[in-house]
């Protein structure tokens, strides 16, 4: 059994000049809302083995910020670079790569990517997962390498809204 959390970078800036969309930043908003949800997961004593993320500016801030709550070392934090701009067949493979040593593993990255690549793996749907969203899920499955359609149940389903409202921009 496998588990596996599917993170989405928490809310980013369109209002940076000259930026391109690699380089965006996280927002006041995403700044609160991502170390917020790492002690969420903190109090549960989520504790991964592994934090894979996209090595665009607003995911891998993301996963510092959470690493940062979960206690886990920063120079640990493996960016894939395949994350960025993911479809389906490229997370699969980012997560059949993952070395079966590690049983709880954490992904960073982008929409639709992460909520197209949950709903296939997962026995429900999930029509969006938001900024700084959290999706538990447990695979029945000794080895990532066999990762496929349906073969996880959704444990969990977080985001900040859910905790503190419509927030500001």
């Amino acid at each position: 059994m496998k588990n596996l959390y599917i993170v989405r970078h928490a809310k980013s800036s369109w209002k940076e000049a000259g930026r391109t969309d690699f380089e965006r930043s996280l927002n006041t908003r995403g700044l609160h809302n991502a170390p917020f949800m790492g002690r969420l997961l903190a109090e549960q004593n989520v504790k991964p083995d592994i934090i894979l993320s996209s090595p665009a500016k607003r995911a891998i801030t993301t996963a510092r910020l959470f690493s940062d709550s979960l206690g886990y070392p920063l120079e640990n934090i493996v960016e894939e670079e395949s994350i960025y701009e993911a479809g389906i067949n490229s997370l699969v493979k980012v997560i059949n790569g993952i070395p079966d040593k590690y049983n709880i593993a954490m992904i960073f990255g982008h929409n639709p990517g992460l909520t197209i690549v949950t709903n296939y793996m997962c026995d429900k749907y999930i029509d969006n997962i938001p900024t700084c969203g959290i999706v538990k899920i447990e695979l029945n499955v000794d080895s990532w390498n066999d990762v496929a359609d349906e073969c996880g149940k959704i444990i969990s389903f977080d985001y900040p809204k859910r905790h503190l409202g419509p927030q500001e921009e």
